[in-house]
């Protein structure tokens, strides 16, 4: 049987709009509910069934799953504009990220924090190529999620082995293992997925992954 990987990518202002007069404060919670919202009725579509907030359950280090579905795999991402849902039947441990490409960032403060030395050594080569910077970032991201670790490792530890002229690959890290991980470049961002991968001594063989998008 095929592996699959399902992602779902539309604008947050498709299901979200802010209600004059809200505060900052309210315009942050309000945005807040209506993304899990959303995440509950594409998980909802998926099992032909309502999806709520008590269906979930969250590890000891905080990833979410469905009580009633614990082998059903998911993660979601936001960035100011976008939303990102990855889900899978048969695909374990989903990690995404998404980041626009015309996101300010302080690129060289955050890659000399974040980065390992030989992603710092590639993108300097590449002349701080900004599109390499948050291919390396997502990823970064996307495997941590995965892991459900977070960012309870060192972030410059973990080489994602990315090479500016492919959009996937595999790293792997002592404390969580080893992830796959595919990128892509839609609608002005930057999205990554990962996911829990095995060496295999027949090479890295990627699942069928789908993008349903609305932008």
């Amino acid at each position: 049987m095929s592996r699959n990987i399902q992602i779902y990518l539309q604008k947050i202002d498709q299901f979200f709009s802010i209600k004059p007069p809200e505060s900052r404060v309210e315009q942050i919670k309000n945005r807040k509910l209506a993304i899990y919202a959303r995440r509950n009725q594409l998980l909802s579509d998926q099992f032909n069934h309502p999806i709520q907030s008590l269906d979930f359950t969250a590890t000891e280090y905080g990833k979410p799953y469905l009580n009633d579905y614990p082998d059903f795999s998911f993660n979601h991402s936001h960035s100011q504009n976008f939303y990102a849902l990855a889900t899978s039947r048969n695909v374990q441990n989903l990690g995404i990220d998404i980041e626009e490409l015309s996101r300010k960032v302080r690129f060289e403060a955050l890659a000399q924090h974040a980065f390992h030395p030989e992603e710092l050594k590639h993108w300097k080569t590449l002349a701080y190529d900004p599109e390499y910077w948050f291919k390396v970032w997502t990823t970064k991201e996307a495997v941590l999620k995965a892991s459900g670790l977070g960012i309870r490792i060192n972030l410059n530890e973990l080489n994602t082995n990315i090479h500016p002229e492919q959009n996937g690959g595999r790293c792997e890290h002592p404390e969580i293992g080893i992830y796959a991980y595919q990128n892509y470049t839609l609608a002005g961002c930057m999205l990554t997925v990962a996911w829990q991968s095995e060496d295999s001594c027949k090479g890295l063989r990627f699942p069928v992954i789908q993008i349903h998008h609305t932008v």
